[in-house]
């Protein structure tokens, strides 16, 4: 499976339109998160950039799963296929029951 970071510019103006639709995404993105689609998913401090890192089969798959996010309309995504994305878990680790 290829793995993308998808590098997103959000508009400098922040609408209500925009804020209204903050806890949709929030919901899209645990639920990508839930299913492994999606890796991480960062924002900046200034909430002027987002970083995804997606597990699509190809790039096109890449831009299908962008087109659901519900504020896809205020993005600016570019594309980027990485060679390896290395990270640490926020998780707890897995119970072993002996």
């Amino acid at each position: 499976m290829k793995t993308y970071m998808i590098c997103i510019d959000l508009p400098s103006e922040i609408t209500e339109e925009f804020v209204s639709l903050i806890p949709k995404q929030r919901k899209k993105i645990d639920d990508l998160m839930d299913k492994g689609i999606v890796l991480n998913y960062s924002l900046a401090i200034d909430r002027s950039k987002v970083w995804v890192t997606l597990l699509p089969s190809s790039e096109n798959k890449a831009m299908d799963i962008l087109a659901t996010f519900p504020m896809i309309h205020f993005m600016n995504p570019e594309i980027v296929e990485l060679a390896f994305h290395n990270s640490l878990s926020n998780e707890l680790p897995k119970l072993i029951m002996n």
